[in-house]
């Protein structure tokens, strides 16, 4: 994708009352080279882009706001969710993004009165956040053990070893994210 700075160098230059000549003087850059930019028919080096803020003293911000606001988006609709059942445990995929090392991945998990999920032996890389939406159950990781109850939330480093047990009589819920992604498996 090809980002187009022109537009906006060029108004804010016309508003400031500033001929292209003063504007490639104080930047140290061609009349022309300026002409080029705001007209889109060049992409400018990114030093000479800093020059040309500076000079018409643009927060940065501002020239890069649109390029912020086309990134992809990803969405989960209701009825096409990945869903696995795995030894009394349903996990319902809401979003997983291919990025592995700032990617995310969440889920609704619902685990049946005694059942757990996660490793006692080992854990993973990554950080992890829960929060209870119903029932109650025993959270352990490492030597420690918290009781979480519906609307109670959970954030940890993964790479202990770690399990949430359903210790209740009712289906435990649970919205669930961790990053990196691993993937339902």
């Amino acid at each position: 994708m090809e980002h187009c700075f022109g537009e906006k160098l060029r108004t804010v230059r016309q508003r400031k009352g500033l001929t292209l000549k003063d504007v490639a003087g104080r930047a140290g850059v061609s009349e022309s080279l300026v002409s080029q930019i705001e007209r889109d028919k060049v992409s400018p080096a990114i030093d000479t882009l800093l020059k040309l803020a500076e000079v018409l003293e643009i927060d940065l911000d501002y020239l890069f706001r649109d390029l912020k606001r086309e990134r992809a988006v990803k969405v989960v609709r209701s009825g096409e969710r990945r869903t696995i059942e795995h030894k009394h445990i349903h996990y319902e995929q809401l979003a997983l993004t291919e990025d592995q090392e700032h990617g995310i991945e969440a889920y609704l998990i619902e685990i049946a009165p005694g059942a757990d999920r996660g490793s006692d032996a080992y854990g993973h890389p990554g950080k992890e956040l829960g929060v209870i939406v119903e029932g109650a159950g025993e959270f352990e990781i490492g030597t420690q053990v918290y009781r979480l109850e519906a609307g109670d939330s959970i954030a940890f480093a993964s790479d202990l070893p770690h399990v949430l047990r359903n210790s209740g009589e009712v289906p435990l819920k649970a919205f669930w994210v961790v990053t990196p992604p691993k993937g339902l498996e």
